[in-house]
C-alpha cells in the first residue's frame, strides 16, 4: 500500500490520513492511497465508520496538475470518489486549511464533511482554464443549490467554514479535524440518521427544476466577465445539467468536456501562467544561503496616487507604515483620498463596514524626511523627475538607518544614477508598483549593479507580504513593462499615420481580450505624461504631439483622442481628431490608406514579442515567462492568452519573423527587424518555452 496515505483504527473509526506534502494533491500515488485504505477499512469488521483526513497545514488542495497532458494513470479521481460512495459504511470527510478543486471534489463523494473554523473550500480549476473534472458540477450543486454552485464554480472563489455550513455544503465545524470528525460520527449513528450520498439527492434542485429562469439568471450573472473564455462558460454549461440530466450522463459529459478543455489553447495559457508566476519569485543569481533582512517599520515618502495606493496595499495587509509628505496640506489630502477609496469599497460590500477606520489607523502621516529614520524599508513615490529622485534620495540617505533598504517606485528611470548619489548604492533597488498600487497585483523588483543580494531578496519578500507578485528585472529605460509598452505606442502612433484610427485600434486590442485599448488608456491616464517625458527627451511623435498642443489632454480636460461627456469616463469618436491626423500627415506628406484589424493586430502585438526578445538578450528579464506575468498582472493581458512571450508560441515564432521582416521592408521601418534571439530561435524550430525550461534548469 502506498506510504503518502496511512490507515488507523481508533474506537472502531478507521481514519485514513493523507500526508503528501506541501498541499497534499491527488497524485496517482495519493489517489491509489485512498482506494487502497478505504477498501481495506471496508472489509474490516472491527470498523464501523470511515474518516478522510490530511496530515500537514492542509487538506487536499487540489489535483497534481503536473499529470495534465500525460498518459492517465489508474485509478482516476472518479474511479476513488465511486468506491467512496459504494463503500457500505459511513464515510467523513476532516477538512482544514484548504479543500479546493479534487479535494473538495473528494469531500463531496462522502456522506458528511466537518471542517475546522479557518477552512477554506472551493473549486477554482476556472482559473486553469478547465471545469470540475470529477463530479464537482454535479454534486455541488445538490449541496449548496444550483444557484449558487454555478457562482462558485464560474468564479473558482472559495468560501469560508461558516458560510459552508450554512449553504449546507459542510455539516458542522470542528475545533480538531480528524477528532472532530469521529465524534460527528458518533452522534450520527447515535441518531441513527441516514447515509444519503449527494449524487441520489436532488432537493437542493427542486426550485430551479421548477422555475429555470432562477438558475439563468444566476449564470448569467457569474458569466458576466467571461469575456471570450471558454472555460466559464462550460462551467455554467455543465452545472446547468443537474436540472435535466442524469446524473451518470452528466457525469460522463462532464469528463468529456474536462478532457476537451485540458487540451484547448486558452486552458494551456491559463497554466503556463500559474506555473510562471511560481517560476517568477524564484530570483536568479543570489548565492545559496541569502537570507532577506528583516522588515518591520515601512515609510513610504509621498501621498499622491501612486504613495498612497501603495500605502492602502501595505495597511490592506495588515502592515503598520509611516507615509510622509513636504507639508500638511498634502499630506492630509492624500490621507482623505485614501480613506475615500475605502470607504467607497466598503459602500460596494467588498470590505466590511468597519474596515476604513481599522486600516486607516495604520497609516501614520507625518510631514518631514526625518521620519523614515526608524524605517526598514523606505519606498520613494514622489514625481517621475530625475532631478527631484536624486533630491529625495540625497536627503534619505542622510536620515535613513544603516542597513534599511531604500526604494525608488520609479517607472523608467535609471536606478543606477539614482543610487549613485547615496553612500550605500548596495541597499538601493526598484519597487515598481502599478496604478491603481492598492490593487495591481504586479511589482517589479528592479535589481541595480550595485544591489546587494540580501536587499533584493528583502524587497521581493515584502512585495510577497503585501500580497503582490514580485518580478526581478534589470536596469534600462521602462524596465520590461513600460518598455514594451512604449514600442506599441510608437506602432499606435504608426498606424493612425497608416490610416487607422483610434478607436479602430482600440476595438482590435479589446477584442483580442485586453481591458482597453491604447488611445483611451492614454485618454484616462492623462495625455500630458507622455507628451511631458517626450519633451524632456527630445522626442516628437507628430499626431500624438498636435493631439496635445490641441489642448486634448484626455478625460481630464474631456477630450483626447475621444471626447467625453460631462460627468461620464465613456470615450466618444470625435471628428476633430481625425481632422488632426489628417492635417498632420498632410503636412508630413503621407497618404494614407485602409487598414484591415489582422495588420492591426500584429504591428500591435508582434513588435512588442520582438522587443521581448530584445529584454531577454539583454538579461533585463530572467526568464520569457517572467515578461509574460509582467504583462498578466501589470497590464491586464488576457490570462486566456498567457502573456506576449507564450502567445509567440502560440503564433509560431517562424511566422512572426516573416510578418516582423514584411512590416521592416513595406514600412520602412528597420526597429522592427526580428531581434538576433527571436530569429535565432525561429530559425533553430524552437520556442519561448523551451528558452523557459532552459532557464529553469540552471
Amino acid at each position: 500500500m502506498s506510504e503518502v496515505v496511512k490507515l488507523a483504527v481508533t474506537d472502531r473509526c478507521a481514519v485514513v490520513t493523507i500526508d503528501s506534502p506541501p498541499v497534499n494533491a491527488l497524485s496517482a500515488a495519493v489517489r491509489r492511497g485512498i482506494l487502497e485504505r478505504v477498501e481495506a477499512a471496508n472489509v474490516d469488521a472491527a470498523v464501523d465508520c470511515i474518516v478522510i483526513a490530511c496530515a500537514g497545514r492542509t487538506f487536499v488542495a487540489g489535483a497534481d496538475i503536473t499529470e495534465f497532458g500525460k498518459p492517465p494513470q489508474s485509478p482516476s479521481l472518479n474511479e476513488v470518489i465511486a468506491a467512496i460512495e459504494s463503500c457500505g459504511k459511513l464515510v467523513i470527510a476532516a477538512i482544514h486549511g484548504t479543500a479546493l478543486g479534487g479535494g473538495l471534489e473528494l469531500a463531496l463523494g462522502c456522506h458528511f464533511r466537518v471542517a475546522t473554523n479557518d477552512a477554506k473550500l472551493g473549486l477554482p480549476e476556472v482559473k486553469l482554464g478547465l471545469l470540475p473534472g470529477a463530479g464537482g458540477t454535479q454534486r455541488l450543486p445538490r449541496a449548496v443549490g444550483p444557484e449558487f454552485a454555478v457562482k462558485m464554480i464560474v468564479t473558482g472563489e472559495p468560501i469560508g467554514a461558516a458560510e459552508a455550513r450554512e449553504r449546507g455544503l459542510i455539516d458542522d465545524i470542528v475545533e480538531r479535524p480528524a477528532d472532530g470528525a469521529i465524534a460527528f460520527a458518533k452522534r450520527v449513528v447515535a441518531e441513527r440518521r441516514p447515509l444519503l450520498l449527494l449524487r441520489n439527492d436532488d432537493s437542493r434542485l427542486a426550485d430551479a427544476r421548477a422555475d429555470r429562469s432562477l438558475f439563468t439568471a444566476a449564470a448569467a450573472a457569474a458569466t458576466k466577465k467571461a469575456r471570450g473564455m471558454n472555460a466559464p462558460l462550460a462551467c455554467a454549461e455543465a452545472v446547468s445539467w443537474t436540472l435535466d440530466t442524469p446524473f451518470d450522463d452528466a457525469l460522463k459529459r462532464e469528463r468529456e468536456t474536462f478532457l476537451k478543455l485540458v487540451v484547448d489553447d486558452q486552458s494551456k495559457a491559463q497554466r503556463h501562467a500559474f506555473f510562471a508566476e511560481r517560476e517568477a519569485v524564484k530570483v536568479q543569481g543570489v548565492p545559496v544561503g541569502v537570507k532577506p533582512r528583516p522588515v518591520e517599520r515601512v515609510a513610504i515618502i509621498g501621498a499622491g496616487t501612486m504613495g498612497g495606493g501603495i500605502a492602502m496595499a501595505f495597511a490592506n495587509a495588515g502592515i503598520p507604515v509611516t507615509l510622509i509628505e513636504t507639508g500638511e496640506a498634502q499630506l492630509t489630502r492624500g490621507l482623505g483620498m485614501m480613506q475615500k477609496n475605502w470607504e467607497a469599497t466598503a459602500a460596494r460590500g467588498g470590505i466590511a463596514a468597519d474596515e476604513p477606520g481599522r486600516r486607516m489607523v495604520l497609516i501614520d502621516g507625518k510631514v518631514g524626511l526625518e521620519h523614515i529614520r526608524d524605517a526598514d524599508l523606505v519606498i520613494e513615490a514622489v514625481f517621475e523627475t530625475m532631478a527631484i529622485k536624486k533630491d529625495v534620495f540625497t536627503a534619505i540617505d542622510a536620515h535613513a538607518k544603516p542597513g534599511a533598504v531604500l526604494a525608488t517606485n520609479t517607472s523608467y528611470l535609471d536606478i543606477n544614477e539614482i543610487a549613485a548619489v547615496t553612500r550605500r548604492p548596495q541597499d538601493v533597488l526598484g519597487m515598481h508598483f502599478f496604478s491603481p498600487a492598492n490593487i495591481m497585483k504586479l511589482c517589479e523588483i528592479v535589481r541595480a549593479d550595485k544591489t546587494a543580494a540580501d536587499a533584493l531578496l528583502t524587497a521581493a519578500a515584502v512585495a510577497k507580504r503585501i500580497r503582490k507578485t514580485p518580478v526581478v528585472v534589470g536596469v534600462c529605460h521602462g524596465f520590461v513593462g513600460n518598455r514594451m509598452l512604449a514600442v506599441r505606442g510608437l506602432q499606435g502612433e504608426a498606424l493612425l499615420k497608416s490610416g487607422a484610427l483610434p478607436e479602430q485600434v482600440d476595438a482590435v486590442i479589446t477584442r483580442y481580450g485586453l481591458p482597453m485599448g491604447p488611445f483611451a488608456m492614454g485618454d484616462l491616464a492623462g495625455l500630458d505624461i507622455g507628451w511631458r517625458s517626450r519633451q524632456d527627451r527630445g522626442i516628437r511623435w507628430d499626431i500624438a504631439d498636435a493631439i496635445c498642443e490641441a489642448g486634448r489632454l484626455g478625460q481630464k480636460a474631456s477630450k483626447g483622442y475621444y471626447r467625453y461627456e460631462a460627468g461620464s469616463r465613456a470615450p466618444i469618436s470625435d471628428p476633430e481628431v481625425e481632422k488632426i491626423i489628417d492635417d498632420t500627415c498632410r503636412r508630413l506628406g503621407l497618404t494614407r490608406r485602409a487598414i484591415d484589424d489582422q495588420e492591426i493586430l500584429e504591428r500591435m502585438i508582434y513588435p512588442m514579442i520582438n522587443e521581448g526578445a530584445r529584454i531577454l538578450e539583454e538579461d533585463i528579464a530572467a526568464r520569457p515567462s517572467d515578461i509574460d506575468v509582467i504583462w498578466l498582472y501589470g497590464y491586464g493581458w488576457p490570462i486566456h492568452r498567457g502573456g506576449p512571450m507564450f502567445y509567440a508560441d502560440q503564433v509560431g515564432l517562424k511566422h512572426i519573423v516573416g510578418r516582423l521582416e514584411f512590416y521592416a521592408d513595406h514600412l520602412n521601418e528597420p526597429a522592427l527587424r526580428p531581434a538576433a534571439l527571436l530569429a535565432r530561435l525561429a530559425s533553430e524550430g524552437a520556442t519561448f518555452a523551451s528558452l523557459n525550461a532552459a532557464k529553469s534548469d540552471r
